[in-house]
């Protein structure tokens, strides 16, 4: 009887686990932002996207020949810009979420530098639920127009 516990207490910590990894569809966009911004066409992030997004850093790879030049694109995405302070990004840091079944639509707003009062950026995340977790469909600047899925890496 007690390997049967044992089994049946292991099923049940990894489900636990498993569903705190998984978390609200902001969790999976405040990693983009904290502990420190990164660039999004990393491969290293390349699991936390899908469709359009993924197939956009892919264009981006084979024209940057995977990151040994600049591709399509050659600006942080999650900024919307190339510089920034992290503290104060940190600090004004705001995620608002609507998630609807398997699709989420998270808004980061914040300021890239002390004393923008009155201009913070505001960048939308497209995400859909695979296999439990969030992963980023598309991204898109309400600041300065843009969209990822629009961009043209050919």
């Amino acid at each position: 009887m007690m390997p049967h516990r044992s089994i049946l207490l292991a099923l049940a910590l990894g489900l636990a686990t498993e569903a705190c990894w998984a978390g609200p569809a902001s969790d999976a966009v405040r990693r983009f932002y904290q502990p420190e911004v990164g660039f999004e066409p990393d491969l290293a992030l390349r699991d936390h996207f899908v469709d359009p997004a993924k197939s956009i850093f892919e264009k981006n790879d084979r024209l940057s020949n995977n990151g040994d030049e600049i591709g399509c694109i050659d600006f942080v995405l999650a900024i919307d810009a190339q510089d920034l302070d992290q503290d104060e990004i940190d600090r004004t840091l705001k995620l608002t979420e609507k998630a609807t079944g398997d699709t989420a639509v998270v808004t980061a707003t914040f300021r890239l530098f002390p004393g923008e009062e009155g201009y913070p950026r505001e960048i939308v995340w497209d995400l859909r639920q695979v296999d439990g977790a969030w992963k980023v469909a598309d991204i898109a600047s309400i600041t300065n127009d843009w969209r990822l899925s629009e961009f043209s890496c050919e």
